[in-house]
């Protein structure tokens, strides 16, 4: 008798799933047999991870800071139903001394850590099936 996976039969969503945790987590996703999607900035990393992973990953160009970019991936979601896991996975982290933070600084870091964030779960909740999971990584 053949196990079942945990999985099986769910579609998810890794936000920055070139490398690190969200690759990671792609993989495992994927030998749970589920099917994934990834984002990324860089074309040529995302397809490389896809291509390392499995064919039941779609590779999604975008910078999910930018609100059209995000847009794009739900369409691209869309394509497969429901979405039964979001994994938000993107974010960045760059320290300077209190007095040396910029109003650019600040508005990049809070603009991929924070409003991506928010947006990223937001647009998903209408492809979201009953019972889905939200997570978010810090």
């Amino acid at each position: 008798m053949s196990e079942t996976k945990k999985l099986q039969g769910k579609v998810a969503i890794i936000t920055s799933g070139t490398g690190g945790t969200g690759l990671a987590t792609a993989k495992l996703f994927v030998k749970e047999e589920a099917y994934v999607f990834i984002t990324g900035r860089r074309q040529k990393e995302l397809d490389v991870a896809a291509r390392m992973i499995s064919s039941k990953v779609t590779g999604v160009q975008g910078d999910i800071a930018k609100a059209t970019d995000l847009d794009r991936l739900y369409e691209t979601v869309a394509t497969k139903g429901r979405i039964d896991i979001v994994f938000a996975n993107a974010g960045v982290a760059e320290f300077a001394p209190v007095d040396k933070i910029t109003e650019e600084h600040f508005d990049q870091l809070f603009n991929i850590n924070v409003r991506a964030t928010l947006f990223t779960v937001q647009k998903a909740l209408s492809l979201l099936n009953d019972g889905g999971s939200i997570i978010l990584t810090g």
